[in-house]
Protein backbone atom coordinates (compact mmCIF):
# COMPACT_ATOMS: atom_id res chain seq x y z
CA UNK A 1 0.00 0.00 0.00
CA UNK A 2 1.50 3.32 -0.90
CA UNK A 3 2.10 5.71 2.04
CA UNK A 4 0.58 8.43 0.99
CA UNK A 5 -2.69 6.15 1.01
CA UNK A 6 -2.14 4.86 4.75
CA UNK A 7 -1.71 8.45 5.89
CA UNK A 8 -4.94 8.94 4.09
CA UNK A 9 -6.75 6.19 6.05
CA UNK A 10 -5.00 6.87 8.99
CA UNK A 11 -6.40 10.57 9.24
CA UNK A 12 -9.63 9.34 8.20
CA UNK A 13 -9.90 7.03 11.04
CA UNK A 14 -9.04 9.97 13.25
CA UNK A 15 -11.37 12.50 11.86
CA UNK A 16 -13.86 9.77 12.33
CA UNK A 17 -13.12 9.34 15.68
CA UNK A 18 -12.95 13.16 16.25
CA UNK A 19 -16.48 13.28 14.67
CA UNK A 20 -17.83 10.58 16.86
CA UNK A 21 -16.30 12.96 20.34
CA UNK A 22 -17.76 15.93 18.81
CA UNK A 23 -21.38 14.58 18.53
CA UNK A 24 -21.32 13.10 21.67
CA UNK A 25 -20.26 16.40 23.48
CA UNK A 26 -22.78 18.23 21.50
CA UNK A 27 -20.87 20.27 19.45
CA UNK A 28 -22.11 20.36 15.77
CA UNK A 29 -17.62 20.79 14.96
CA UNK A 30 -18.32 17.32 13.79
CA UNK A 31 -19.94 18.15 10.86
CA UNK A 32 -16.40 19.56 9.42
CA UNK A 33 -14.67 16.24 10.64
CA UNK A 34 -17.14 13.99 8.83
CA UNK A 35 -16.11 16.22 5.82
CA UNK A 36 -13.18 15.26 6.17
CA UNK A 37 -13.03 11.89 6.92
CA UNK A 38 -14.80 11.80 2.96
CA UNK A 39 -11.81 14.00 2.07
CA UNK A 40 -9.40 11.73 2.75
CA UNK A 41 -10.77 8.54 1.91
CA UNK A 42 -11.12 9.53 -1.52
CA UNK A 43 -7.96 10.76 -1.21
CA UNK A 44 -6.50 7.34 -0.10
CA UNK A 45 -8.80 5.43 -2.74
CA UNK A 46 -7.29 7.48 -5.38
CA UNK A 47 -3.75 6.87 -4.07
CA UNK A 48 -4.39 3.19 -3.73
CA UNK A 49 -5.87 2.87 -7.64
CA UNK A 50 -2.86 4.96 -8.82
CA UNK A 51 -0.66 2.42 -7.51
CA UNK A 52 -2.61 -0.58 -8.97
CA UNK A 53 -2.83 1.14 -12.14
CA UNK A 54 1.12 1.78 -12.08
CA UNK A 55 1.76 -1.76 -11.40
CA UNK A 56 0.09 -3.51 -13.96
CA UNK A 57 1.32 -1.28 -16.62
CA UNK A 58 4.94 -1.68 -15.25
CA UNK A 59 4.11 -5.45 -15.46
CA UNK A 60 2.63 -5.04 -19.49
CA UNK A 61 5.51 -2.60 -20.45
Amino acid sequence: MPRLALYSLVVCALAVTAAVVSFVEGSFLGVVWILLAGLSSNMAWYYIRRAKIEKTAAAEG
